[in-house]
């Protein structure tokens, strides 16, 4: 953290004395009295504050000094205050502390003990930001990387806990970039397999002619190539055993493996590619798809009966869009965690920025907004990252000459294309959600937000 300091000292000798004591990684400012020291501490915020109890109009007594500290203990109550004081006057030190200095140091001026008592104060205020920011930083969860503030999201998060201890089968489903593989190391991670192997894999990367051995695992000669030793290999599955296995873009599985993975969530036991001799595997498996599961059963290219074992229960992650001012929430927290990455830990947003972040639909969910705050982090002149930092696109709209703002923008332009997509499909709730690329749920969210029909209106003729 950049180190502020303020030293309250009404004697021009000692404040120059002060000031050299500590080394250029210091900000230091001084004040001379009450009112220019209750000045300093709101626009210069500092960490610690040496406070001289002898200040005018009483520079031979403490009276303005006590008065001063209780000011900097009810404005500042993180503020570190070392209270300096006569040789002969441990009195009133014994008293400021239990006002609530945090140190004290008595006269006459020696640099070294006084920057050593000077650098405690620092670190302690240190270890104590730093704790404030872990409890912050659980956000209302206990999901390590969900950060969260809105209803619909710490709703979500009560339910993994209440899912994760219970060894069922989970489907995950949410738009691209909601944070469904975080949601599937927190049930792993807090249920009684979490010492075990969490093995992932993403259906939709890998060529289906390789995927039933990744999966599956092989034996020693069962296609070209297959040489990785006398024994074969195992597969994902096999390697997750008495762990979790995360199937990632389950929608994405072709038909063929769907039949093979179905008899292993019934039976429990795999078939190595090659093998005729069956493995029994003892794994939890959680799924995860942006595809509309129910569209695919219907259209046929995914198994009901797999459908229906893979999803004993159904987590639907919101989008950033649906989650009640999580957008600023994530923003800032990415915008700390990122600014420590790279070297720029004192970054804040402006006002527009802010604005413009609540107002975005952020199609991309979470990684579009880290892949746009990191850009912004490097990029931001100064402290302050603007919105022209972000580059966020958002369309100009007039309204009877008016400029809208972008919240009205963001809502026109998804009334206008529910609207059209609901009309281009004849009013399927499937189709038109796929048209729009969410989820039927999400599209049912929205034309209730919207007040929009889901049915045609037949007009009396």
């Amino acid at each position: 953290m950049d180190k502020r300091l303020l030293i309250v000292e009404d004697d021009p000798g000692l404040q120059s004395q002060m000031r050299w004591c500590f080394s250029d990684n210091i900000e230091v400012t001084v004040a001379s009295d009450r009112e220019s020291a209750l000045t300093s501490l709101r626009r210069f915020e500092p960490q610690v504050v040496t406070l001289d109890l002898g200040l005018p109009p009483d520079p031979g007594g403490a009276t303005e000094g006590f008065a001063l500290l209780e000011d900097i203990v009810r404005l500042a109550p993180t503020t570190k205050v070392v209270v300096v004081t006569g040789r002969e006057d441990r009195e009133n030190a014994v008293k400021a502390i239990g006002m609530g200095a945090s140190d004290f140091y008595q006269k006459p001026l020696d640099g070294d003990i006084l920057t050593f008592v000077v650098n405690r104060a620092f670190r302690l205020a240190e270890l104590e930001l730093e704790n404030r920011e872990l409890a912050q930083n659980r956000n209302g969860t206990s999901i390590k990387g969900i950060v969260a503030a809105s209803p619909q999201m710490l709703s979500l998060c009560r339910m993994v806990e209440k899912v994760a201890p219970a060894d069922v089968t989970t489907l995950i489903i949410g738009e691209t970039g909601t944070g469904k593989e975080l949601l599937a190391r927190a049930i792993h991670d807090m249920s009684h397999r979490a010492d075990k192997t969490f093995s992932a894999i993403n259906c939709a990367a890998i060529p289906e002619n390789l995927l039933e051995s990744e999966l599956f695992g092989y034996e020693k000669g069962a296609f070209t190539g297959a040489t990785q030793s006398k024994k074969g290999k195992k597969g994902k599955i096999e390697m997750a055993n008495g762990g979790t296995l995360f199937l990632d873009e389950i929608g994405d599985m072709p038909m063929a493996l769907q039949a093979k993975l179905l008899r292993f969530l019934q039976e429990r036991v795999i078939d190595r590619v090659g093998s005729v001799n069956p493995v029994q595997v003892d794994v939890r498996v959680v799924c995860a798809t942006h595809r509309n599961v129910e569209d695919l059963v219907a259209s046929g290219e995914f198994r009901e009966d797999l459908y229906y074992r893979i999803s004993e229960i159904t987590l639907d992650v919101p989008s950033v869009r649906e989650r009640d001012g999580d957008a600023m929430v994530i923003a800032q927290s990415l915008l700390k965690s990122l600014g420590k990455q790279l070297d720029r830990p004192q970054l804040s947003f402006t006002e527009d920025a802010a604005q413009a972040i609540q107002s975005y639909s952020w199609p991309g969910n979470v990684r579009e907004m880290i892949n746009k705050i990191k850009r912004a982090t490097i990029m931001a002149e100064g402290k302050r990252v603007c919105a022209s930092d972000l580059q966020l696109r958002t369309d100009q709209a007039t309204l009877d000459g008016n400029v809208l703002n972008l919240r009205q923008v963001r809502e026109e332009a998804e009334r206008t294309a529910i609207n059209h997509a609901l009309q281009t499909s004849n009013y399927n709730m499937a189709q038109a959600a796929r048209l729009l690329g969410i989820t039927r749920p999400t599209l049912y969210n929205l034309t209730d937000k919207y007040k929009i029909e889901t049915s045609p209106v037949v007009s009396d003729v």
